[in-house]
């Protein structure tokens, strides 16, 4: 049986910095999402145990997580119009800091989906978004286009045309 569910394998740029203030040891953020055949200045050979760093100066730190994979699914539909019709679509990016070792944090989800995001954040998760290339969001639109169907809207009468005991 053929996998029908549209997907491509994604790699997320992390920055790690140290001693970001006064409170905090180490902050993270996600710099960029890219697809595993884009060129990364400084990307070292893959270890075995963890994300390749791609430079250190000591301070910051970036790293390339790669490995994961973006699904589209048609529930989705509707969090992916959203993501495309605000203007400027983004991907989200759910990371965690690694419990065992807190200088580390590593992404966890990658998903075009408004929905989806907003559940990941409604259950108290960490997630940056980054700009979505003009040619993922062209293949997010042919998606979108062939499984999105608006809710149709139920008129709803005014209460003044409504029997007075109905109101």
């Amino acid at each position: 049986m053929m996998n029908d569910i549209p997907a491509i394998d994604v790699c997320v740029v992390m920055t790690r910095q140290r001693d970001p203030n006064p409170w905090e040891a180490w902050s993270f953020s996600v710099e960029a999402v890219l697809q595993p055949d884009e060129p990364v200045e400084g990307a070292q050979p893959r270890s075995p145990t963890g994300p390749r760093v791609l430079d250190d100066d000591g301070t910051a730190t970036r790293f390339l997580h790669d490995g994961l994979r973006l699904e589209l699914h048609r529930d989705e539909a509707e969090g992916y119009h959203l993501n495309l019709s605000s203007g400027a679509p983004v991907w989200f990016v759910m990371w965690r800091v690694d419990e065992s070792d807190a200088s580390m944090a590593r992404p966890v989800v990658v998903t075009l989906s408004y929905h989806e995001a907003g559940r990941l954040l409604d259950a108290q998760e960490r997630v940056d978004n980054v700009p979505l290339p003009v040619e993922v969001a062209a293949w997010l639109q042919e998606f979108v286009q062939m499984h999105y169907r608006p809710e149709p809207k139920k008129r709803r009468r005014p209460a003044s045309f409504l029997e007075p005991g109905r109101r």
